[in-house]
C-alpha cells in the first residue's frame, strides 16, 4: 500500500467530491494518509477528518503564509490541542506531526513579515519538541534562513520532513545528516525536474517519503490539474526509474518510511 505524507483533503477543491474520493483510496492500493493542516481552520478540519477516516490522520500547524491571522492566543490553543493526550498517537489520538510550518518567501518580500514568520516557525519547532512529535517543515524560496533555523534550534532533534523537497543535494545532504526526511512528490514527474531528480538519485531511499501536496502539484499527465493520492503510482513509477528499482520496492520502502517518520506501530 502507499502512504501520502502530506495531502490536504479539507481544500474546498474536494467539496464536490470528498466522500467518494476517499472512499475510493483503499481499494486503489492508497493505504495511508497524513492531512496536514495550514491555518486554524484547517486544523479543526484535519481533525474532523481523522477523526471520520480510519486511514487518514492530522497535522496541526501554521503554514508561513498564514501566520499572519496568529495570535499568543490561538497560538496557546493550537498547543494546548497538540499536548492533549486525547489526540496524541501515542495515546491512540490522531495528530502525529507539527505541520506544516516554516518559511516561504515566495509571496511575502517585507522584512516584518518575514520576521513573524520566524517567530512563528520557531514556536512551533519547540512545541513539537514539548510534545514529542515531528515537523513537516515548509521552505519555498527561503533555503539558508530555514536550514540555518533549524540547525539553531536543533532540529536534528526533534526529526520530521522537509515536504515538498525543491533544494540542490547540497541542502538535502545537510537535512539528511540531521536525520530528516525529504517529502517528494508530483514534481519528481516533470520534465524540467533536473534538481529533484539529482536530489532523488543522491538520496538514500529510507530518508524519502512519498507525497501528493494535494489539490496541488499533481504528477504528469495530469499537471495544471487537481492532485489526488490516487496519482501516487506515476510519483512511485518516476522514483523506480531514478533509483533502478521495482515499483513494489519504492512502495513498501517508503512505507516503511512513512511509519517511521510520524512515529506509528503500523
Amino acid at each position: 500500500m502507499i502512504f501520502d505524507t502530506h495531502a490536504h483533503y479539507d481544500d474546498k477543491a474536494f467539496d464536490g467530491d470528498r466522500e467518494e474520493l476517499l472512499a475510493s483510496m483503499k481499494a486503489n492500493g492508497i493505504g495511508r494518509i497524513v492531512n496536514i493542516s495550514s491555518d486554524i481552520g484547517s486544523v479543526k478540519a484535519s481533525i474532523r477528518l481523522a477523526r471520520s477516516y480510519d486511514m487518514i490522520y492530522a497535522a496541526a500547524g501554521i503554514h508561513p503564509s498564514d501566520v499572519k491571522g496568529l495570535t499568543k492566543e490561538s497560538f496557546a490553543w493550537l498547543a494546548e490541542l497538540v499536548n492533549d493526550d486525547v489526540y496524541k498517537q501515542a495515546s491512540g489520538g490522531k495528530i502525529v506531526a507539527v505541520g506544516e510550518i516554516g518559511l516561504d518567501y515566495y509571496w511575502d518580500k517585507d522584512e516584518k513579515v518575514r520576521a513573524d514568520q520566524k517567530t512563528w516557525f520557531e514556536w512551533q519547532m519547540e512545541l513539537a519538541r514539548a510534545v514529542g512529535l515531528p515537523v513537516v517543515i515548509h521552505s519555498r524560496d527561503a533555503a539558508k534562513d530555514t536550514l540555518d533555523m533549524v540547525k539553531a534550534l536543533r532540529g536534528g532533534e526533534i526529526g520530521g520532513v522537509v515536504h515538498c523537497f525543491s533544494y540542490p543535494k547540497e541542502i538535502a545532504r545537510e537535512y539528511l545528516d540531521m536525520g530528516f526526511f525529504l517529502g517528494i512528490g508530483g514534481v519528481l514527474t516533470f520534465m524540467n525536474a533536473r534538481v529533484l531528480k539529482e536530489v532523488a538519485a543522491y538520496a538514500p531511499l529510507d530518508r524519502i517519503v512519498l507525497e501528493t501536496d494535494c489539490p496541488y502539484l499533481a504528477p504528469k499527465p495530469y499537471r495544471g490539474k487537481r492532485n489526488s493520492s490516487l496519482y501516487l503510482p506515476y510519483v512511485v513509477k518516476a522514483l523506480a526509474e531514478i533509483k533502478g528499482l521495482p515499483e513494489e520496492t519504492i512502495i513498501e520502502k517508503t512505507w516503511e518510511n512513512g511509519l517511521k517518520l510520524y512515529r506509528m506501530d503500523g
